[in-house]
């Protein structure tokens, strides 16, 4: 009896454990829960600008409050992806007015600074870093204009989080840590970048703490003065005198004329759901030309990671960056196509090209008639939600870092094409073509999806596929952002880089072997890749409870909760 007993026990604990360790979610990746609660969530991609966004939520503030509070954060603990040195884009859900506002708040290049510059010196491309990669900073009156039309706490408020880390310090995450030390290595021979990421002349360690003086001096200023001081007041002349001394072109006066613009976003239906994209000078808008052409197709019978779904991705996304790279520029110096590019019916003239069993080497650019980020999405107890990405460009941007302000200037002029005719050729006060994208979905009218994913090229393949995952494959919302990802380098570019010999597709691991050498049989060079696909954050709303779910980026730091 006492045998039966024990071989009984034992089955038992056989069992418990195998249950222990069943996926309830059925897929053959590593994912979790979705974060769901009722009156407020954030996702952010570092868990304290996420508790930060929370406090501020639960002190009152909005969806907006709550974002900047949030960015102000990440620009001192996530340096190596934003700060107050670059430029903002957000996408807002106002519920009292039940629409859609899109803020543009990118910088111009300097007006002192001409193609004729370029010409003479015999530069080629605009260099990555250094002082002729920089453009005027557009963050910070983003957070003005996005405060002034819908924040509620006052501006101080929103910094004071921000200012208390800054002085206090807090400990390196292992991802950060990584990219600060592969960011020093290029970038501290720049004039104050040691000073003021270098302490005792090394990158910091995961663990270790970190202080930024001179970062909450300025905020300090920003808190007392109102954040437009930084385009009109001391900080401006710190600039300028930095990089007068550094033989740079941004001027006070530069920043001074700087204005974000507010947009309407654009769209495309796609199988019943709205997709919203800000236009150019960003890429947003390939995210609906590739869903266009994704829709021509039966990609849920296709099944998520088979050969034929991700030929046709391939090559939708190649359509796409062809014209990427003619026509998106900065729509006040040129004439951007851009109800053309997202029709329906120029997406099927374009999928015509595509050839179901081999790989395009290369595509020419339509026929028309006329490297590191973050991104954070904040949902508040109203019904508002925000949509926002901001970013120095390359990482830490351009090495150039003001005198005591304890920030880097970004290097996204090196966006800017130096081909004479090129939309996106260099001019003085000029938008370069930008890569960070703010991604909103609505449904029969009201707001379904706020989301966005980092890294370069990679954020509209990102976008997609997450719509995709979830719209087709039926993923869940931290499924969506988990699951395997598709990476195509090697398009067309807006700088003038043309492609030629198809690119690379980036596998990450998880495909199925088979499917990868079926894959290379249609003529698609596949390699791999371990880092380099983005990191993502998203919300969703149940338009009939009102119940929020938040996902975040499990390759990276990120964190979403809520209360």
């Amino acid at each position: 009896m006492k045998k039966i007993n024990y071989l009984l026990v034992a089955l038992l604990v056989v069992l418990a454990d195998a249950n222990a360790q069943d996926r309830i979610t059925g897929r053959n990746f590593a994912t979790r829960s979705e974060v769901i609660a009722r009156n407020g969530i954030a996702a952010t991609s570092h868990p304290l600008a996420t508790q930060v966004a929370l406090q501020i939520l639960r002190q009152g503030g909005t969806a907006v409050d709550a974002a900047i509070a949030a960015n102000a954060v990440l620009g001192l603990v996530e340096p190596t992806g934003c700060g107050i040195g670059g430029d903002l884009f957000a996408i807002v859900w106002d519920e009292d007015s039940k629409k859609l506002y899109g803020l543009n708040a990118s910088g111009r290049s300097p007006a002192k600074l001409t193609f004729d510059y370029f010409r003479k010196n015999k530069i080629k491309t605009i260099p990555s870093f250094g002082p002729l990669s920089v453009s005027v900073p557009g963050c910070v009156d983003g957070w003005n204009e996005l405060h002034k039309r819908f924040g509620k706490l006052p501006q101080s408020a929103l910094l004071e989080p921000a200012i208390r880390y800054a002085e206090e310090g807090f400990p390196l995450t292992e991802v950060i840590a990584y990219y600060w030390k592969t960011n020093a290595e290029r970038l501290k021979q720049y004039p104050g970048f040691s000073r003021v990421f270098l302490p005792d002349g090394n990158a910091p360690e995961k663990g270790e703490i970190f202080r930024n003086p001179w970062l909450a001096n300025t905020y300090k200023i920003l808190a007392r003065e109102g954040f437009r001081t930084f385009y009109e007041g001391e900080i401006a002349s710190t600039i300028e005198r930095y990089m007068l001394d550094n033989e740079g072109f941004l001027t006070a006066a530069d920043l001074a004329a700087h204005k974000s613009e507010w947009v309407n976003p654009v769209s495309t239906n796609y199988r019943g759901y709205d997709v919203w994209q800000l236009p150019p000078n960003g890429q947003g808008i390939a995210v609906l030309q590739m869903l266009n052409i994704l829709e021509l197709y039966d990609i849920k019978g296709m099944g998520f990671g088979s050969r034929d779904y991700i030929h046709t991705f391939v090559e939708a996304k190649k359509l796409a960056f062809e014209d990427r790279a003619r026509y998106y520029a900065d729509p006040d110096f040129v004439n951007v196509p851009v109800q053309r590019l997202i029709s329906k019916e120029y997406a099927r003239e374009r999928a015509k090209l595509i050839d179901p069993n081999r790989a395009g080497k290369s595509y020419p650019a339509g026929i028309l008639e006329t490297d590191n980020t973050i991104y954070l999405t904040v949902a508040d107890q109203w019904g508002n939600m925000v949509s926002l990405i901001q970013s120095n460009y390359r990482g830490m941007g351009s090495g150039m870092t003001p005198t005591g302000l304890g920030f880097v200037l970004q290097n996204r002029g090196e966006s800017f094409s130096l081909e004479p005719g090129h939309p996106n050729v260099y001019a003085p006060g000029k938008r370069p073509f930008h890569t960070i994208i703010p991604g909103f979905v609505t449904k029969e009218g009201k707001p379904w999806l706020s989301f966005g994913l980092m890294g370069g090229a990679m954020q509209p393949q990102g976008h997609v596929q997450v719509l995709v995952n979830m719209i087709d494959f039926g993923m869940n919302l931290q499924e969506a952002g988990d699951a395997m990802r598709i990476s195509h380098e090697g398009s067309s570019e807006p700088t003038g880089e043309r492609m030629n010999d198809g690119g690379w597709v980036n596998l990450e691991s998880g495909f199925n072997y088979e499917t990868i050498r079926e894959l290379m049989k249609m003529g698609h060079r596949v390699k791999f890749d371990m880092g380099g696909y983005g990191g993502y954050q998203a919300i969703m709303r149940d338009s009939k409870t009102g119940v929020y779910y938040g996902a975040s980026e499990s390759r990276k730091d990120g964190q979403a909760a809520g209360y």
